[in-house]
């Protein structure tokens, strides 16, 4: 399919017709008189006339300079080859996963199959590799928080590094206290960069805040200014006492803020059934752009009637050598 991306210079095609109808320029001039006049004219064989010879071209000089100008008037026009449609899909959301790796996430008191318990970071890795698979068009995220926030990966639509980032975690390593707030206020930070409006903050924890420079609740209703969705999954024992306490109060009511969702996990199961809560609630959204790739073939023409052009000079130049030799 063709399309052109100026039509309205194809107006100028005729122009040449026009021209035709364009008087002849004349000028008088003075010329010099001879008395030997009739002497020169018998010498040279010619008869005297009034005015000079106008010198026209011939038919194929007349053929390739129309041909030329349409040519050049097509490639000015700009004329494109339209290819087949190419449809490109990507979805809208952000999604950032904080995750607890304080000391208390060394806890081994989820069992993994009879008489087999693992600590608690290591059953949130084996079910957030599974949630990085159900949400492959999904740009994703990563935060570490323990006595800091720390931003372990922007967001991104390269899930094998984040799984690899993921996998690197280790209990303790962002200090063994837990600063939810701040985890939040991290999460803002990146998601004002962000570009979409469809905007989703999972957080698990499995202890209360101590801490924060911004409250978690008051980080919560900043979010909710911003679009953000956050989920919170309370992981572990709910009988902890002291710092490890899982302060379900806060995590629900900051879900609730910004319309989200509180999910308790008590062993592997509920946390794979709160992730599957989240991925139910939160359906992939698309956006399809459709376009069709252009090629431009004005250089095509300019190049035809290059050629035309070389090719009548050569033809007239071996034309008058032919003449002269004759």
């Amino acid at each position: 399919m063709f399309e052109v991306v100026y039509p309205w210079l194809l107006l100028l095609l005729p122009l040449p017709w026009f021209v035709r109808f364009i008087p002849e320029y004349k000028q008088q001039t003075h010329m010099v008189t001879v008395p030997f006049f009739k002497y020169l004219i018998d010498v040279s064989g010619e008869k005297p006339q009034s005015g000079a010879e106008v010198v026209k071209p011939n038919k194929l000089q007349r053929f390739v300079l129309l041909t030329t100008w349409c040519l050049l008037v097509l490639a000015a026009a700009k004329p494109q080859l339209l290819g087949e449609p190419i449809e490109q899909t990507k979805t809208g959301r952000d999604l950032m996963v904080a995750v607890d790796a304080s000391g208390s996430m060394s806890a081994q008191d989820f069992e993994i199959s009879p008489g087999e318990n693992v600590d608690r970071l290591t059953v949130v890795k084996s079910v957030l590799q599974e949630l990085a698979t159900q949400r492959e068009k999904d740009r994703l995220g990563l935060i570490i928080f323990g006595s800091a926030a720390y931003l372990q990966m922007p967001f991104s639509e390269d899930h094998k590094t984040w799984l690899t980032l993921l996998n690197e975690l280790q209990i303790a390593m962002a200090g063994p206290s837990t600063v939810i707030g701040d985890a939040v206020g991290l999460a803002i930070k990146h998601f004002e960069e962000s570009d979409t409006d469809n905007r989703v903050l999972i957080i698990l924890t499995d202890g209360n805040d101590s801490g924060s420079k911004v409250p978690p609740v008051d980080a919560a209703k900043i979010a909710q200014t911003y679009g953000v969705k956050i989920y919170t999954i309370a992981i572990g024992d709910p009988r902890t006492v002291g710092e490890q306490k899982l302060d379900t109060e806060t995590l629900e009511r900051m879900a609730e803020i910004t319309g989200g969702g509180y999910f308790q996990a008590l062993d592997t199961q509920e946390l794979a059934n709160a992730y599957q809560a989240i991925a139910d609630i939160e359906q992939q959204e698309f956006s399809s752009i459709s376009f069709r790739p252009k090629s431009s073939l004005h250089h095509v023409l300019i190049g035809i009637a290059l050629m035309l052009n070389l090719l009548m000079i050569f033809y007239l130049s071996m034309t008058n050598k032919s003449k002269v030799a004759g």
